[in-house]
């Protein structure tokens, strides 16, 4: 058997004879060793393979790759062929600093792979030579004959030869909640993934029965290894934000550029010297680049990441923070995301009488109706639920947990709420005989002694019991005859409502000491128990807050598409009339029919992980910025392509956790509405900082290009720019990534994905503070020297008019749309901080010896200091003016 044949063999609809002749497997006695060692040279190990990540050379050298950290460099670098290590060791520090950071966060990205491998290692029986053996599996081989027991996890894809009662929970790969029953009969060619019951798929884990199978796929060849390669080929997606600052750095840098070869162009038409005209092109693009945009960049990310941690979000990868702040499309999965993943029991029909339950999960708080007497046909429901029943309920570290199938731990929750214990029952009627759970028989029975009258319990499903009922209970406890339409009305009631249904009957067998597997006659009918995975509470709020941010909420599951569409539409997610599009809907759609599916369909209901990572293709193409919401290792690949994509701290595996950007903590979809909101804040911040960061360096170019052209003393030094620059950005522009998140921000619509950082109206502001700038430091300037002063004091001035007016334009750009003083003067306390902390610097700057022999500055006097905050007082005003007609505009 070559390894091409593990993929493209459909095992599930060839017949056992065939599959054993394909795989040269012998059920009965399984593999001599010498076929095994053959096997294995070919096939390899049973392990997935990992994918080869960047080194951390590599990793680090990226890092340099940006726009403008190449603006920086190619500045520090002719700085410092220039003399000036001082300027140039600011940049180079500036960005490195940038460089590790990114280089750290980058290498804790990349490990989806390595856990998919742990996640199908295990110990596993085999038959081999006739003798059960005890392996790891990565010894196993395709032909190997595996033996499958309650609480196995598979260790590879098995078509199975045998299943007695076999069980097994497929959630993390199909994305389906209950246990899927396994048998060994052929199924049609066409037959999807969740329901190929006589498969069983590595990393999937038995929960009850016995079984085994033949190994027909292993490592990157199972079902988890095509996940893993699609997670592989996945490229990583650039952020809203990365694309925008890609954009803005390429503008920037064509700016610069132009600027500084116009500078000397126009200084050499003028007569003026090459080295001259050099220097003042230097200081030009020097002043032109906002050295502390990357650092400010990187620390309001950083404080959105703290303030989502307060928030039970965990970012992985801080460009995730702002790219929730752009999300149109949020993709989620629904059983663990959206619903409890806990069967709950919703409703009781039993002797005529509809009851219904309250509590979610599987806490026991809750009632069985409001003043309900539990007696006569309810208590013999509930008690037929707990004795025929191989499922336990404790309590672990405060959390309820069900060992079992979930839908008989439902059971044993809801007698809890009646005051039934399930050990006290269980003691006092002892189970004497069973017939498993089949998925031929489709139904459960215990035999038990009930105060000296032998009965025996069924359960399962209402087609199997109902037709064998000669009787039913009525309220009272008392047999009268079966109501037949009646109990099928209440069934189709609750299956229309989400629910799903379970028969419970009874069956007197005189002094028998065994139950008879044939079919029971005479049965009499007990009642009908209906159950759902529920919404969580704060799901539907959550869903609602999102829907009115214009962010659309879309579900997409491996499970029924009735049971997806009746949460949907209790999550508010549904418009009238929609219906869910399946697995096999999509399959018959080529990419153009997607992406128009895509705008209108809310709910997808049986998609494999292919399907999951085609779905959220088709948004992106579509112009959206998805995120997409997930638990399961199925759920791994749309999470990486996703632009977020968001896992599920509590139950979620390895695999989907590392290939998200951002971990919910408690597993609430709520709190990615608090996410989107702390990501608006973000990127809104991150705003306010370019529209306070621009206008200082281009005044500063045009100041430099103002002096070419009027053939004067340049008003200010590349080292005094260097000192602007940098100490503003930090002690006065990065105050603003304190700024609180602005009320009504989750009333506003996304940004749509195109949409560029600055708007038309504030780069009118950017160019209306720098022409202030402008007019300020050079008119000063020009001033002090007409009026006697030195060189080094009217450079001092203009050094001041600029740190002066970026304070005042500071207060300015805490809103971008709102006055300064509709925010509150004492909302964000750093910026206080910040402004004292800058007046203390400008301080030394002027005053103290050893600054003034460093920058080439000089003390100047109160006039001086007077016409400074005059002109600052009158920016801060023609600005708050400009933001007004905007707003009445």
């Amino acid at each position: 058997m070559d390894k091409t044949a593990q993929q493209s063999t459909a095992w599930h609809c060839l017949d056992l004879e065939t599959a054993a002749a394909r795989l040269e497997a012998r059920f009965d006695d399984g593999l001599r060793e010498d076929e095994v060692l053959e096997r294995r040279a070919v096939h390899g190990e049973n392990r997935m393979t990992p994918k080869a990540g960047k080194g951390p050379i590599l990793r680090l050298a990226l890092q340099f790759g940006q726009p403008l950290v190449l603006v920086l460099l190619l500045a520090g670098t002719v700085t410092s062929l220039l003399g000036e290590w001082v300027d140039a060791g600011v940049i180079f520090g500036v960005t490195l600093i940038n460089a590790v950071i990114g280089f750290i966060q980058e290498g804790r990205a990349e490990n989806a792979l390595a856990a998919l491998a742990r996640s199908i290692k295990s110990e596993v029986t085999v038959l081999r030579g006739g003798c059960k053996q005890r392996l790891s599996s990565t010894a196993l081989v395709p032909g190997d004959v595996v033996l499958l027991t309650a609480g196995d996890k598979v260790p590879a894809d098995l078509r199975l030869f045998l299943a007695k009662d076999l069980r097994a929970i497929e959630a993390m790969l199909t994305g389906e909640s209950t246990a899927v029953a396994k048998h060994d009969d052929v199924l049609p060619e066409d037959t999807s993934l969740a329901d190929r019951c006589n498969m069983a798929y590595a990393g999937t884990v038995m929960i009850s029965g016995q079984g085994a199978g033949v190994v027909v796929a292993t490592g990157d060849r199972t079902e988890t290894g095509r996940i893993s390669r699609l997670i592989a080929d996945t490229p990583d997606l650039a952020t809203p934000l990365t694309r925008r600052m890609a954009v803005f750095s390429n503008w920037l840098l064509i700016a610069i550029g132009l600027l500084a070869v116009l500078t000397f162009a126009v200084g050499l038409g003028r007569g003026e010297s090459a080295f001259s005209m050099f220097m003042a092109a230097v200081a030009l693009a020097v002043g032109a680049i906002p050295e502390g945009l990357p650092a400010a960049m990187t620390i309001t990310l950083a404080i959105g990441v703290s303030r989502m941690a307060k928030r039970r979000a965990i970012i992985r990868k801080l460009p995730a923070v702002e790219t929730l702040g752009s999300t149109t499309v949020i993709c989620s999965d629904k059983t663990g995301t959206l619903t409890e993943n806990q069967m709950t029991v919703r409703e009781l029909y039993a002797g005529g009488l509809r009851t219904t339950v309250s509590g979610n999960g599987y806490a026991p708080g809750g009632k069985i109706g409001e003043g309900t007497k539990i007696g006569g046909a309810l208590r013999e429901c509930l008690l037929a639920g707990v004795l025929c029943n191989d499922a336990a309920l404790h309590k672990a570290n405060r959390h309820w947990e069900v060992v079992g199938d979930p839908t008989e731990g439902a059971l044993l929750v809801v007698a809890r709420k009646a005051g039934f214990d399930e050990g006290t029952l269980q003691k006092l009627f002892p189970r004497l005989d069973g017939i498993p759970f089949d998925s031929t028989r489709q139904y459960m029975a215990t035999l038990h002694d009930i105060e000296g009258v032998r009965l025996a319990y069924y359960k399962g499903a209402l087609e199997q019991l109902l037709p064998h009922s000669r009787s039913m209970l009525d309220a009272d406890g008392l047999a009268v005859a079966v109501r037949q339409k009646e109990i099928e009305l209440a069934a189709r009631s609750m299956a229309e409502a989400g629910l799903r249904v379970l028969g419970v009957a009874r069956l007197g067998v005189g002094s028998a000491q065994v139950l008879d597997p044939s079919a029971p006659e005479g049965l009499e009918f007990i009642g009908l128990v209906g159950m759902v995975d529920p919404p969580r509470p704060k799901a539907i709020a959550a869903v609602r807050t999102c829907r009115a941010a214009g962010i659309e909420v879309k579900m997409i599951t491996g499970d029924h598409a009735f049971t997806a569409l009746s949460i949907a539409r209790q999550l508010g997610m549904t418009n009238n009339g929609e219906t869910a599009l399946t697995g096999s809907d999509l399959a018959a759609l080529d990419d153009e029919g997607l992406r128009a599916v895509v705008r209108t369909v809310n709910v997808f209901a049986r998609v494999d992980p292919t399907q999951k990572l085609r779905l959220v293709r088709a948004l992106q193409a579509n112009g959206e910025v998805v995120a997409m919401t997930g638990d399961g290792v199925n759920d791994a690949p749309a999470l990486k392509q996703a632009d977020i994509g968001i896992a599920m701290g509590l139950s979620g595996t390895e695999v989907a956790k590392d290939a998200a950007d951002m971990v919910l903590t408690d597993d609430d979809f709520a709190a990615i509405e608090a996410a989107v909101e702390e990501g608006r804040g973000v990127y809104d911040n991150l705003v306010k900082f370019i529209t306070w960061t621009l206008p200082t360096n281009f005044g500063e170019g045009l100041v430099i290009l103002a002096a070419v052209l009027a053939g004067t003393t340049l008003p200010i030094t590349p080292l005094q720019i260097l000192w602007i620059n940098m100490t503003t950005a930090v002690f006065l522009g990065l105050m603003l990534a304190f700024e609180p998140i602005e009320r009504a921000i989750m009333h506003r619509p996304p940004r749509p994905p195109a949409t560029p950082i600055l708007d038309a109206a504030l780069v009118w502001r950017i160019v209306l503070v720098s022409l202030l700038l402008l007019a300020g430091s050079f008119g000063l300037f020009l001033l002090e020297m007409a009026q006697g002063n030195s060189l080094a004091e009217a450079r001092t001035v203009a050094v001041n008019v600029f740190v002066v007016v970026e304070a005042m334009y500071l207060f300015n750009c805490r809103s971008l749309t709102h006055s300064a003083r509709r925010v509150g003067l004492f909302s964000n306390p750093a910026i206080w901080y910040g402004v004292l902390t800058m007046a203390l610097l400008q301080a030394l700057l002027t005053y103290l010896p050893l600054m003034n022999r460093l920058f080439a500055t000089a003390p100047i006097g109160g006039r001086e200091w007077l016409e400074i905050f005059a002109f600052g007082v009158l920016a801060f005003l023609v600005v708050g003016i400009d933001k007004r007609l905007h707003a009445q505009r």
